[in-house]
């Protein structure tokens, strides 16, 4: 911008030099051609004069350094001061006039001469023409003339050059000194005024934007912060942009400055997504299965980046899982008692079977079906409760008369193995279901039986909390080792599978129990020592309502 002004300054200064130079030089030119054509024309009079008086011998004895002709009224030459044999000159523009006017002036290049001179023709009392001629040199005189002048301009044009130059530094000085920051604080001159007025609003406005993008960011944060999910956002070159602290947790190097990422998976993932496709894969982090999203980031049609998104997919994979042991589960609790029944009705058939053991061969396929029914039952009843299948409505039901029949109901079963059945309490009501509550306790008493030993005991606790009723059920059976503990209450599992066979039952007792007690918003809780019992307790809170 300086050199800018300062050219503008210097050519505006020696423009208007240049100009003044041509109008003196001009001047100087026309007065100098003026001088020359009067002092021409006063020359001419004085020799036609003396011609006038003494002829051609005035002529000869002139020592002029003008030229000379003398020639008639026709424009015959009678003499020239060069000597030389002129043609007839009437013909020329200053002899045409003078013949006609009396006096002729012209200013042209001369054929003889090869060069520019000026013409004065006059006539004499006789009728002949005097004319003379000189060489111009009025352009050469002008600029010796102003040759002085000259050095002025030169001196003018450098003075020039040195002020626009302190020019330019003056005005491009303020702008420089501009504080952006604060620029009204900055003394500027008055035209620069509108200037600082819009840089100062354009820094308001400049701030307003900061400020909101600042507070979008918080707020971006913040809610992917909260995200249960993983979050990371990378540029084309794979550098990360942005990782919630769920994706920190995962991948431990993004809590570095210039972050990339080193997992194989994930930056094989990454990659896929930076090359314009969509890509999931599976991966297993601190214990947990993720589900790794990957999706490119375009704008104008060009991939400009990558958005990465973890799931946890613990739960789904697990639920897969337990559906898998389920179902080979049932298959294989369906196929025991079915080629039981199958063999022994093959071999009554087969007539293979003697008379006398009949008998026994029908009670074992009642035993067995009935097994086999009551599998299909639970079957059916943890169906319902998965599918949240309409239940009777609920009522108010004694928790302690519950358990009072239920312990009736197991009563000649826990004498079979001299198990001591007892029931400790008081009367508690809570809002539920009295068919799958009374389903629940059974379960757990049954457990209870079929698990202890021979002179064991069972006790039922019904008792009231201030904010919850409690029922444990504990025995002193053989125990659950601390491994099996969190397992309990799958589906058929069995932690002792021998013993399991030789008691009977479905494997699905617990799991009714525990599906039983997520309907009644209560919690399960498992106390057991191994060969020294188990204890197991139901809280049902008194929030619910009918």
């Amino acid at each position: 911008m300086t050199k800018k002004i300062f050219s503008y300054c210097f050519l505006v200064g020696a423009v208007a030099l240049l100009l003044c130079a041509g109008v003196f030089f001009g001047l100087q030119y026309r007065q100098i051609m003026d001088d020359a054509s009067v002092a021409l024309q006063q020359e001419t009079r004085y020799v036609a004069h003396g011609i006038e008086q003494n002829g051609i011998a005035y002529l000869e004895s002139l020592d002029s350094e003008v030229r000379i002709t003398w020639m008639d009224e026709s424009g015959n030459v009678r003499y020239d001061t060069h000597g030389s044999q002129l043609p007839n000159q009437k013909g020329l523009a200053e002899v045409q006039a003078a013949i006609q006017s009396g006096e002729g002036q012209a200013i042209r290049k001369s054929s003889s001469e090869g060069v520019t001179n000026i013409y004065y023709a006059l006539r004499t009392e006789d009728g002949s023409i005097v004319r003379l001629s000189r060489q111009i040199g009025a352009v050469h005189t002008a600029l010796i003339t102003i040759s002085p002048i000259l050095w002025v301009f030169v001196l003018v044009l450098t003075l020039a050059g040195l002020l626009s130059s302190r020019a330019a530094k003056q005005i491009v000085q303020p702008i420089n000194e501009l504080n952006l920051d604060h620029p009204e604080q900055t003394h500027v001159y008055s035209e620069l005024s509108p200037l600082v007025s819009r840089l100062q609003e354009l820094r308001l406005t400049n701030d307003e934007q900061l400020e909101a993008l600042h507070r979008q960011q918080k707020e971006f944060t913040a809610l992917t912060d909260s995200m249960s999910e993983g979050f990371l956002l990378m540029d084309k070159s794979g550098k990360v942009l942005s990782a919630n602290a769920c994706a920190r947790q995962l991948l431990p190097e993004l809590g570095q400055d210039d972050a990339e990422l080193t997992d194989a998976q994930t930056k094989a993932t990454a990659e896929s997504a930076l090359g314009g496709n969509h890509r999931e894969t599976e991966l297993q982090k601190n214990g947990r299965s993720w589900q790794l999203i990957a999706n490119p980031v375009r704008s104008r049609g060009m991939i400009v980046g990558a958005v990465l998104l973890w799931m946890d997919v613990t739960e789904r994979t697990q639920r897969e899982r337990l559906r898998q042991e389920f179902s080979a589960n049932v298959s294989h609790e369906l196929k025991t008692p079915l080629t039981s029944i199958s063999g022994f009705a093959e071999l009554m058939a087969q007539g293979s079977v003697p008379p006398e053991k009949v008998q026994e061969f029908s009670t074992d396929i009642h035993r067995e079906a009935q097994r086999l029914i009551a599998l299909i039952e639970d079957i059916m009843k943890l169906s319902k409760l998965d599918e949240n299948a309409s239940l009777p409505e609920k009522e108010s039901v004694d928790l302690y008369a519950l358990s009072q029949d239920v312990l009736d109901s197991l009563t000649a079963v826990a004498a079979k193995q001299e198990i001591r059945l007892s029931l400790d309490g008081e009367s508690c009501q809570i809002i539920g279901v009295w068919q799958l509550l009374h389903e629940m306790v059974y379960n757990l008493c049954d457990n209870a039986i079929k698990y202890n030993r021979p002179g064991g005991s069972v006790t039922v606790t019904v008792k009231q909390l201030p904010s919850a009723v409690r029922l444990t059920v504990a025995d002193t059976g053989i125990g659950i080792p601390p491994a099996d503990q969190s397992r309990i209450f799958e589906r058929f599992y069995r932690v002792d599978k021998s013993h399991s066979k030789r008691v009977g039952g479905t494997g699905l007792g617990l799991s009714i129990v525990k599906h039983g007690a997520m309907l009644h918003n209560a919690s399960v809780s498992l106390q057991s020592i191994p060969e020294r019992g188990t204890s197991i307790t139901l809280e049902f809170p008194l929030t619910a309502k009918l």
